[in-house]
């Protein structure tokens, strides 16, 4: 298969490989069945599908399944062939599909949740099924017995979630722009820290365990990158999208983050060069550059009988600023800046042409993304919203890598 996809020609964005048509309703995931020409989804028309590609060329359900509740969150583990389906009742169904992928056999429910299910992960090794909700909380549950292992409850929504197998540990983000780190045990788990640096909710998370580094989407439209395996606590800020970022996967291989946001933006990052952190906001009552008083600092307007003026902050050195002192506006890829952001007089004097070469690919999704899954093996990528298409694409001349074939355009 990977082979078959090199042979087409190399152009510089993704190619829509095909659309599949006839959910009613948003679809919630979709997820490409490794090895095989198929799509698993699971949509809020209450229909979990699985389509195979039909020597047509189209894809056809050959699996068509109705819930009892519509569907909103999937994990498929392709080894044992077992789907765990989502739904917004706050239970989870497990079925099992045969090896033609033409049946399905239900297995059992697990009452995971009293809400919305948002996320699920299956661990093999453990038999644990781990899931958040909109009952504010993280379940895990044993899936040989059907019972509940543990439970942990957060301020807010639960509306993501990423598991290390290695270490047990879960990385849960929330409506309220946090992320918690979890190490769960049998019957119990302990919070090991918060992320916090999202101005909006958190939409979407991908763990790479190699690198030890989390990704995190919100609804800020920007994407943080937290070095959890570096001692210093590193964070890295990218912002190119123009909404919220519904969807993030990383490729290890070739230091690529795949992004897609909610107006159908795709954007491949390159993280295979030393970008730099975003400074922190520094504050001041006057501008750091001229200074001005800003207008709650009463005592210097009244000394100097001025007019205060409204703080600014330069996104390069992140120094308080007034307006006049920040005129100007520029790219910074290298912080993560695509698009032109605010900066300083003097800052924007440092930056040479040379720095505001991107680095970062946007295409074209065409439609509204609210999830999207790769398969990283043939660089293939699904995408499925609320307009009930699906869609599947070649991202191979965008990442210039299948793991398949080591092959690499780079």
């Amino acid at each position: 298969m990977a082979a078959e996809i090199h042979s087409r020609p190399q152009s510089s964005r993704p190619v829509l490989l095909s659309k599949v048509e006839g959910h009613q309703d948003v679809v919630s995931a979709a997820l490409l069945i490794p090895k095989e020409d198929g799509v698993i989804t699971a949509s809020e028309d209450r229909t979990i599908r699985v389509w195979l590609k039909r020597d047509s060329g189209q894809y056809w359900p050959s699996i068509y399944h109705t819930m009892s509740s519509p569907c909103s969150a999937m994990a498929y583990h392709h080894d044992s062939r077992r789907i765990f389906v989502g739904q917004d009742n706050g239970a989870i169904m497990e079925f099992h599909v045969s090896e033609d992928f033409n049946k399905m056999n239900f297995v059992k429910t697990y009452p995971a949740h009293q809400n919305r299910v948002s996320a699920i992960v299956f661990c093999l090794t453990s038999e644990w099924v781990i899931s958040t909700g909109h009952d504010k909380c993280i379940s895990w549950m044993c899936t040989r017995s059907g019972s509940m292992l543990g439970r942990h409850y957060f301020a807010s929504w639960a509306s993501c979630l990423q598991y290390d197998y290695e270490t047990q540990h879960a990385f849960v983000g929330d409506y309220s722009g946090q992320i918690t780190l979890l190490k769960l045990e049998q019957n119990t788990c302990s919070v090991i820290t918060t992320l916090k640096g999202h101005e909006g909710s958190i939409t979407s998370l991908w763990w790479d365990p190699v690198q030890r580094l989390l990704f995190s989407g919100a609804s800020d439209h920007s994407i943080i990158m937290w070095d959890i395996g570096g001692r210093k606590g590193r964070t890295l800020l990218l912002q190119g999208h123009h909404d919220k970022v519904q969807a993030i996967c990383y490729i290890q291989l070739t230091r690529q983050l795949v992004s897609c946001s909610a107006d159908g933006g795709i954007a491949v990052w390159n993280m295979d060069i030393s970008r730099e952190e975003a400074p922190q906001w520094l504050e001041s009552d006057s501008c750091q550059k001229c200074e001005q008083p800003f207008f709650w600092n009463i005592k210097q307007m009244w000394d100097t009988k001025t007019l205060g003026l409204r703080q600014h902050h330069c996104r390069k050195c992140g120094q308080a600023v007034c307006g006049k002192c920040s005129t100007k506006r520029s790219s910074y890829p290298i912080m993560g800046f695509e698009f032109q952001v605010r900066v300083c007089d003097s800052c924007f004097e440092s930056i040479k042409d040379e720095d505001r070469t991107s680095l970062a690919t946007f295409h074209e999704g065409k439609h509204n993304i609210s999830h999207m899954s790769m398969d990283i093996s043939r660089g293939l990528m699904v995408t499925c919203g609320s307009d009930r298409i699906v869609k599947i694409w070649d991202m191979t001349p965008v990442v210039g890598c299948s793991l398949a074939t080591g092959f690499s355009s780079r």
